[in-house]
């Protein structure tokens, strides 16, 4: 079980263009950061080998290649904003590769949303002529009403990015799926379940309180952390590590950053157990 966080960057991606910030113009490579993304690939109870991605943001293809995906069995999508959808078109390589349809997760919202960007994929029937698009299914989901996708307990959790409710996702293995992988453990990968229960949760502002109680018992979160000054639609830095202390993962790290954030020097700062993730962090 492995979680590859894709990308950690705000929807203008670090360096921003035309910027010549200290942040923009670094030469630590855990400053470059894409649009934020994440993939969750693990074995299932019946020894497929399975890959979830959470969010398609513009920068998909050059994730893929970075992360050498070769599969994607479900896209999870948090909102219907450009830096989380607007890859969606990207992905109808991997139904080549798989020559199998993708099934895509989103609120109702979100899904009227990209069959409204993406009518060339939902109503292929209206293009004028045959091209090569994606093949996606769409499965609406309702905050608090889990399903599962392989062997995972995938839970959508509601969410405020500003006025806007998104869903965050969090992930539990079922009884199956925990005997799959404790089986496939070896010396080198003795925490390989230690990752899961995990919370997935960017482009919050606030959290609402029905979802409190679905946050116990995390040992990763996953929490955005845009930077330190007021926005009215993200967490600042501080606000960030406020939740992250109530929530009491084992582990938490912060996604979406903006060039605000030099990573090392906000890293030095952070408590124990927190800290900004980078894009190629793999975790697991």
């Amino acid at each position: 079980m492995r979680f590859t966080f894709l990308g950690t960057g705000t929807s203008s991606g670090v360096p921003a263009i035309g910027c010549s910030c200290a942040v923009c113009r670094s030469d630590d490579p855990h400053d470059q950061r894409l649009r934020t993304s994440g993939v969750l690939r693990f074995t299932d109870p019946r020894g497929t080998e399975r890959t979830i991605l959470i969010d398609a943001g513009p920068d998909l293809r050059q994730q893929a290649l970075r992360a050498q995906l070769d599969r994607l069995d479900a896209i999870l999508l948090t909102h219907n904003h450009v830096d989380h959808t607007w890859g969606l078109d990207e992905v109808r390589r991997f139904n080549v590769v798989m020559d199998a349809p993708i099934d895509v997760y989103a609120d109702a919202h979100t899904t009227d949303g990209i069959r409204r960007v993406f009518a060339h994929i939902f109503d292929k029937a209206s293009n004028i002529q045959k091209s090569f698009v994606a093949t996606l299914i769409p499965n609406r989901v309702r905050p608090g009403h889990p399903f599962e996708l392989f062997g995972l307990r995938v839970t959508p959790l509601a969410l405020l990015h500003g006025r806007l409710p998104v869903i965050g996702y969090r992930f539990d293995p079922t009884d199956e799926l925990t005997d799959t992988l404790a089986e496939a453990q070896t010396d080198v990968q003795s925490d390989a379940v230690s990752i899961l229960p995990l919370a997935y949760c960017t482009d919050v502002s606030a959290i609402p309180p029905e979802t409190w109680a679905q946050l116990e018992g995390l040992n990763t979160l996953v929490l955005d952390a845009l930077r330190h000054r007021h926005h009215p639609t993200h967490l600042t830095l501080d606000q960030a590590v406020e939740i992250a202390e109530q929530v009491g993962a084992r582990r938490t790290w912060f996604v979406h950053m903006s060039h605000n954030l030099p990573h090392a020097e906000t890293n030095e700062d952070l408590p124990e157990g927190i800290a900004l993730a980078h894009d190629g962090l793999v975790l697991g």
